[in-house]
């Protein structure tokens, strides 16, 4: 029996897209209190289904596909420029497809202007009004309204019309990084992308016997599978450990592990593989909110997954990235000899001009983890690392980076890493760092 939460949560997500809610229709619709209405509309939101907007109120908007995640929706939008909507509210749920800058004469602006786009203009309302016959939707900069004849055909056209007092080149820069932003968090592959899902996933109940993960265990050839009650919240798992020396006949509940190790759908895989070889586990049953079974995601899913994603294109840098570009080889004779050069830019600095903790942190990291990898091929983790920030280094400095492997073994890497400008020390860091093998 499905809780009130998810009861919700699924008549949300059968309505019309553009269809406006309430907590009080919720409540009243589904007989719940206005308390219980509230938390599943904010998780409906949290899940990507409705959007609220302020003076709007809170509406259907189409859920993202992981490979469109970097269109926004007008609803999005709104927010973003922490906008007004003039007209046309019926299509606050619909994606735009580009955003087009209305700083030129009417007859140009209108070549680039179509279907689904948005024109950032400012107060001219033939502009607005020939957009919306093109059928994209408008962004009025700098907090102008437009005429009442406007606001109607954007109802009619249901194509939003939206007014922001920043001006033009600041809702192009929020709406660009708010896009850019998408792209990195695109790059990002979850558990919930890899899941075996409930229906496919192989499970134990409570109530059965050592017999049935015998005969589990022959059809699939894994030993390890998670426990459910009846209303499938995980309860625990079983291994082959666990069995041995028991009786056939001898419930799962009595010889399973408690309180297992559980990710949700919104972990990382990189995230998962950490737990995975940290924990020496084949497999984590993926819960909901209530601790209910979702499906399972096995070690081989993880490593596919984290193989899949070093062959993707970047398509959007994040810091990390911005920093490991500028780090160079300049030698390296001998193995684990390497020393890597690294100009300190603008970006790199914090307020009073100098490297920042956190870019310094990604560089000993980075040439920690180009060293291990002359030694081992594989994915690497780090377990921990203790930097020694000794001196403050200025904007446009010159880096040398000395990464030196003390020890190396089958699962494991010591690396010291010292830095040095001008010949002078200015840090170091100690770490160690777990070691997967890629099969």
């Amino acid at each position: 029996m499905a809780t009130k939460h998810e009861q919700i949560l699924q008549y949300i997500d059968e309505l019309p897209i553009g269809e406006k809610i309430s907590v009080r229709q919720i409540a009243k619709a589904l007989a719940v209190s206005e308390g219980t209405a509230y938390r599943a509309i904010k998780d409906a939101e949290n899940k990507g289904y409705v959007s609220t907007i302020e003076r709007v109120g809170t509406i259907r908007i189409e859920r993202k596909k992981k490979e469109n995640i970097e269109k926004l929706t007008f609803a999005e939008v709104v927010n973003i420029v922490d906008g007004q909507v003039l007209g046309g509210r019926a299509g606050l749920h619909k994606t735009l497809n580009k955003f087009v800058i209305g700083a030129m004469k009417l007859e140009a602006m209108m070549r680039y202007t179509d279907a689904g786009n948005l024109l950032i203009v400012g107060n001219r309302t033939q502009a607005h009004e020939l957009a919306l016959k093109a059928g994209a939707a408008v962004l009025i900069t700098g907090g102008f309204d437009t005429e009442d004849h406007v606001k109607k055909l954007a109802d009619d056209l249901q194509m939003p019309v939206i007014s922001s007092s920043y001006d033009t080149f600041t809702v192009a820069t929020m709406i660009n990084r708010a896009i850019y932003d998408q792209l990195i968090k695109k790059e990002i592959v979850l558990v919930e992308d890899i899941l075996t899902p409930l229906q496919e996933a192989i499970f134990l109940k409570t109530t059965d016997t050592i017999a049935d993960w015998l005969t589990y265990n022959r059809e699939t050839g894994h030993s390890r599978f998670p426990v459910v009650d009846n209303n499938f919240k995980v309860q625990g798992v079983v291994t082959s450990k666990d069995i041995m020396g028991h009786d056939k006949e001898m419930l799962i509940e009595k010889i399973m592990t408690k309180n297992p190790m559980t990710v949700g759908g919104k972990t990382s895989v990189a995230s998962s593989s950490h737990m995975m070889v940290w924990e020496g586990i084949e497999l984590l049953p993926v819960v909901d909110e209530a601790n209910k079974l979702e499906g399972i995601v096995s070690r081989q899913d993880v490593l596919k997954a984290l193989q899949m994603i070093q062959r993707q294109p970047q398509v959007g840098e994040t810091i990390d990235d911005i920093v490991t570009s500028q780090l160079v080889m300049t030698r390296g004779k001998a193995k684990g000899d390497d020393v890597y050069r690294c100009e300190v830019t603008p970006q790199m600095t914090n307020h009073l001009g100098t490297i920042s903790y956190g870019v310094f942190t990604t560089i000993v990291s980075e040439a920690a983890n180009r060293v291990l990898r002359s030694y081992k091929k594989g994915d690497l983790v780090v377990e921990n690392m203790t930097v020694y920030f000794i001196k403050p280094v200025q904007i446009d400095s010159m880096l040398e980076i000395y990464p030196k492997v003390l020890e190396v073994g089958r699962k494991f890497g010591k690396v010291d890493v010292e830095v040095f400008n001008e010949g002078v020390l200015v840090g170091k860091a100690m770490m160690m760092c777990q070691l997967i093998d890629r099969h």
